[in-house]
This record gives C-alpha cells, structure tokens and sequence, in this order.
C-alpha cells in the first residue's frame, strides 16, 4: 500500500514534470532589463530581498532546526545584512520535521510571490514534498540538513530540480558507518533499525548493504513508529538475534525510549548501540538520561581540523551572538548555503536606475548550480544533481548525562577517526 505521504510525493512530481513542460512551452517573461524563461522577482526599491526557510523549530528535535536557522542568521549579519543595497530578510517555518510539515511550510513560503529562494530543511522528512512544491514556483531550495539519497540521486526526476545542498548525502554516510561498524567496533553481525524517514529508512539501507559487502552479516531490518514509548518487544526481538551491533539513525524521543530500556531487556549487554547525527543535541543527552554515557554517533566531521579556515572565527561569533555554542551541526551548512544563495543572487540580478532589481529565476537556479567557493563547512561546488558538499566522516561519543556539558567535540567527543 502506497503511503498519503508517498502517494503526495508522486503526485508532486507528476506535477512538476507537467510544470516543466508548461514552462518549456511559455514565451520568455520580460520584466524590467531581465529575462528569464520560468519567471522574474522585482524587488521595488528600498524593498529586501526575500529568503524563505524551513526547518524544525518546535519539539524534541528543534536543535537540528535551530542550529541551521542561526547559521543563516550570521551569514546575514556578515554581509552587513544587505545584498545589491537591498535589506535582506529571512522568513522561516516551522516544518516540524515531517512530511505534513514540510508540505505545509512549501507552501506558505511559495505562496509570497517575493521569494527569492529557500533554505532548509534540516530533515529529509520535510525535504521530499516540500522541495517539488518549491520549484512549482519557480523557487530553488538550498537544502542544510537533508541527506536523504535519493533528493539527489541521478534519476530523481525534473520535480527536484530546483534543489541543492550543502550537506554530504547519506550514501556517502552509509558506507562510512559500515566500516566503522565492521573495522573498528569489530562487529561481524548487526541489526539495523529505522522509523519511516526518508533518512533513516536510506541510511539504513545503504549500511545493511556496506556492511554485507565488508564480510558482515545483517540479521534483520527492524522498524519502529517515531511515536512508539513500549520498546521492549523490538528490543526482546533483537536481542533474541544477539546482534554485535544495533545501527539506530533514528531521533530523540524514540532513540532516549531505545538507550533507557535497552538494559531493561536481557540478552543486549554485549550488543553496541550506535545512533547518527540526528542525536547530536542537549535534549537528546537530557531525555536518554545516564544511559547516554558512551553512546556513539555517527556524523560529519565538524571538528577544526576538517572544517574550513574561517569555522573558528564562525563559533566564537556564533557565541558572541546567542549565548552559547552550536547547539547541533548544521550551522556550518546552513551558513554555506545562505552565502551560495546570495553568490548567485548577485551574478544575476540587475537593477534599472529607479534602484529596483530584477532576479531571474532560472537564471538564478543555474548560477547556483555553477558557484563555487570555500565555505566554512569545506568547498562547495555543485554536481548537476544538486550535490554540493564533500563528506567527511567521524564519530562521537557522549561522555556525561550533563546536558548542561554538551558541546560538539567535548560531549560528544571525536573517538574516530
């Protein structure tokens, strides 16, 4: 049976390819000095330059969204908070970091004819409808946190062409994970565990496959609700396997439910318990309790060494700015992102002497499919799938129940490579 959310995301994409070919068949738009074949947003003089964004800014998991939000924030500020003389401004949603949420918050943000484009999300959840809704309009999306496979996959279809990121893919994640799993935990047999999300769900595909390809042998594929409370009869199944390892890329709540009755369950004592960076965040540490201590996530490397030159000068100002240090790690991406968008914005756009400007929109698509710079997070530039960001791989290990210690590097510190 096909899921509403799946059976949306079909009939999106079945709409965008309509979409494509209404566009292919329209005259030129004209307005101002600029032209473009799929639209153009006049920006009245004195008026700013719209961004949308999107990501989970409510809940349980609102580190992931938050985090991304500031690094677009500070992107901002960098730039004196103009682009072309004009003010920039943010409107962000609250996708929820879900399907339903991310419909939703596409379609507020594509109903304001002045967006220029759209950053976020941090969730492939909310990505997969949202991004085909986005580009219906006309509007690319500059995903921050999505790392889902297949939103850039070579056969994902023209609905998705309107999305990048800069943040490395899963597939990329997936095959790093395994052989963190086989070569250094030495685990020769897991059990992977997903919760429906298009993260979870791809990333544990692509481990379940490396691993099988490293020598290793996965004795089930196991599925939850992000809802479930009661894991005790998953967990009875998997330790009834007596699993080396259990993959668990899931979120806060039900990965904190996972941790806390897993030593309620016997038969799990030798079993390691790895999660991925879904979990890199203090409500995490404060739900699992003291069951976190030792508990390892698998993520990109955002420690100093595999960062770009100016990620130093980017935390103390993130510091300076709120209070604290990166509450997840999507800040670094999301500043990337935000200063692609506006790379483009200015290769493109052009002003009459009235002082308003003109942004084409295609154009717009393809100049940030070509930028190419060092951003805070590494190099960015752009495969023609939307790919935009070289991965770099680590784990982290939690070390103290203390959310008051939680600091990407401390706790969790990098224990590999």
């Amino acid at each position: 049976m096909v899921s509403p959310l799946r059976r949306f995301v079909i009939q999106t994409v079945m709409a965008g390819l309509a979409l494509l070919i209404t566009h292919q068949a329209q005259a030129v738009q004209t307005i101002g000095p600029v032209s473009d074949p799929i639209g153009v947003i006049k920006v009245p003089a004195g008026a700013p330059i719209q961004i949308g964004g999107y990501w989970v800014l409510s809940g349980p998991d609102t580190a992931l969204g938050l985090d991304s939000k500031r690094g677009v924030e500070i992107a901002i500020a960098d730039i004196g908070g103009k682009l072309l003389g004009h003010p920039i401004k943010l409107n962000a949603e609250d996708d929820l970091c879900s399907g339903e949420g991310g419909q939703t918050a596409a379609i507020k943000l594509a109903s304001n004819p002045q967006t220029v484009a759209v950053l976020g999300s941090a969730c492939s959840s909310a990505t997969t409808p949202a991004a085909p809704i986005l580009w219906q309009a006309g509007i690319t999306n500059i995903c921050t946190g999505c790392t889902a496979p297949s939103l850039t996959a070579s056969n994902r279809g023209p609905a998705y062409d309107g999305l990048l990121r800069t943040i490395a893919n899963d597939g990329d994640q997936g095959v790093a994970d395994a052989r963190y799993l086989y070569e250094v935990v030495k685990a020769r047999t897991i059990v992977t565990l997903h919760d429906g999300s298009p993260y979870a769900q791809e990333l544990t595909s692509v481990v379940a496959a490396n691993f099988t390809r490293l020598g290793g042998k996965v004795l089930s594929q196991e599925a939850i609700a992000p809802t479930d409370i009661d894991m005790h009869p998953v967990l009875t199944r998997i330790a009834s396997e007596k699993p080396d390892a259990l993959f668990m890329p899931i979120f806060v709540v039900a990965a904190a439910q996972i941790l806390r009755q897993s030593h309620e369950v016997p038969g799990l004592a030798h079993t390691t318990l790895v999660g991925g960076s879904s979990l890199a965040a203090a409500d995490f540490i404060e739900a699992a309790g003291p069951s976190v201590i030792g508990f390892h996530i698998c993520m990109t490397d955002i420690s100093d060494d595999a960062m770009g030159s100016f990620y130093p000068a980017f935390v103390e100002k993130y510091r300076r700015t709120y209070g604290e240090g990166p509450i997840s790690n999507g800040h670094a991406n999301a500043y990337d992102a935000a200063v692609l968008v506006f790379k483009a914005i200015a290769q493109v756009a052009k002003s009459d002497k009235a002082g308003n400007l003109y942004i084409g929109k295609k154009a717009l698509r393809d100049a940030e499919f070509g930028v190419k710079f060092d951003g805070i997070s590494g190099h960015i530039a752009c495969d023609p799938y939307g790919e935009c960001e070289a991965f770099k791989p680590a784990v982290y290990e939690f070390v103290s129940d203390d959310p008051k210690t939680f600091s990407i590097g401390t706790n969790p510190k990098k224990v590999w490579p």
